[in-house]
């Protein structure tokens, strides 16, 4: 035997006898993270303003491996005297949990999330994995989201490339204050929020009137502070207002944060341009707002350097020359929008979306134009559509777990 064969026999060894060793003495249910079930879900996810999850299954060695990790960080985290209800560590069992695992479309283990006011955070835990990690991770979770300001001055100074979230209050001690902070903790990502108490902020309400505004970013205009109509006391509005006004209808999808959109799961509608086309980009985004707010739910509206996102428009036989230039990215195929011209027709841009969710898109793609549509010709070509390339800057199923091998 050759010493790198006997080297490699021995680490197979010894990676079999570590298997061994954690698979069998090593019982995920005995201690650390709460075991969550169908029964407890609801309740743990309510009661607790952070919940941190470590979705597993059984059969993977990587659950295994990571197990002991994560219930030692959940019993670093309760010793660290967080008040009641302000975080829990747990763990599902996907095998035994399918109902979750269903729920917020568990496909890989293990999978780690954050939930956050029974909210689930857009993307999942990719930090490092060991018990220091998952404790700082929560700590930093449990920061204060809202910066105090001392004096309406200060409000000057704010940065004029971010969105802004207001709030004028009278005392911190005060429940509209707890609401405005719980969807500061949601949306802190998204916005950047500031508070002011008692005389930093009374010329801006009537006593015991507090309200919140949204200030948006001076870079891309110039419209004045708006002022939040509902309750402060109804964290669903508030959180539902603050989220429309956060999170704009058209995002500039970059390679930082191409992961994270991919993550949500809807296909593109994407306008690529030049990086001095800000025309282009100004119209796209008013066309989107006039005709097709209404299908946010259903697609990402995004804008693209067509430099910096050159690759794409290989796949579609395009080059920089042609923007600009609309496509969808629907994470199996590409599909470019006719004639970017064609976008100031009415109803065009939407038809372009309705032939993607019936299917038309796919189809006339292999087959030509359907029989009702004029033909230029006559011979049927079978092609194929240009793969997916956002898909690609997705998480890769590999990172958790071999899901072909294994099995």
């Amino acid at each position: 035997m050759s010493w790198n064969t006997f080297s490699l026999f021995n680490y197979k060894t010894l990676a079999c006898v570590f298997f061994l060793i954690c698979h069998s003495f090593y019982n995920p249910t005995d201690s650390g993270a709460v075991q969550i079930t169908q029964s407890n879900l609801d309740m743990v996810l309510a009661s607790n303003e952070i919940v941190f999850i470590n979705f597993y299954a059984e059969w993977c060695k990587f659950s295994n491996m990571l197990m002991p990790i994560f219930d030692e960080a959940a019993e670093e985290v309760s010793k660290a005297g967080y008040d009641t209800g302000k975080v829990v560590m747990g763990k599902v069992d996907c095998d035994k949990e399918g109902a979750i695992a269903t729920r917020f479309h568990i496909t890989k283990y293990p999978t780690l999330k954050m939930f956050r006011n029974g909210m689930p955070a857009k993307k999942e835990y990719r930090g490092q994995r060991s018990a220091e990690a998952f404790a700082e991770f929560i700590k930093k979770q449990l920061t204060d989201p809202v910066v105090t300001f001392g004096s309406l001055k200060e409000l000057h100074d704010l940065s004029e490339e971010k969105r802004h979230i207001i709030g004028y209050m009278d005392r911190r001690d005060q429940p509209e204050y707890e609401t405005f902070r719980k969807v500061a903790a949601n949306l802190k990502d998204e916005c950047l929020f500031h508070v002011g108490f008692g005389d930093a902020s009374q010329q801006m309400h009537p006593p015991g009137q507090p309200i919140v505004v949204f200030r948006t970013d001076r870079k891309t205009s110039t419209e004045p502070d708006e002022t939040y109509p509902g309750s402060l006391l109804n964290f669903d509005d508030l959180y539902k207002w603050v989220q429309e006004k956060c999170i704009p209808l058209v995002r500039e999808i970059t390679f930082e944060n191409a992961e994270e959109l991919t993550e949500e799961g809807l296909p593109f509608l994407i306008l690529f341009h030049l990086p001095s086309d800000t025309e282009s980009v100004k119209r796209y985004k008013e066309i989107i707002m006039t005709e097709l707010e209404g299908e946010k739910q259903n697609v990402n509206f995004l804008t693209a350097d067509g430099q910096r996102f050159e690759h794409p428009l290989h796949h579609l036989g395009k080059s920089i020359s042609d923007l600009p230039l609309i496509a969808i990215d629907s994470f199996r195929h590409m599909y470019m929008f006719p004639d970017y011209k064609d976008m100031e027709k009415p109803g065009k841009l939407k038809q372009f979306l309705l032939d993607l969710y019936s299917g038309k898109l796919h189809r006339e793609f292999h087959y030509g134009p359907d029989p009702d549509q004029p033909q230029i010709n006559f011979e049927v070509k079978v092609t194929t559509p240009p793969e997916s390339t956002f898909k690609k800057l997705a998480p890769s199923k590999n990172r958790y777990t071999l899901l072909r091998d294994e099995l």
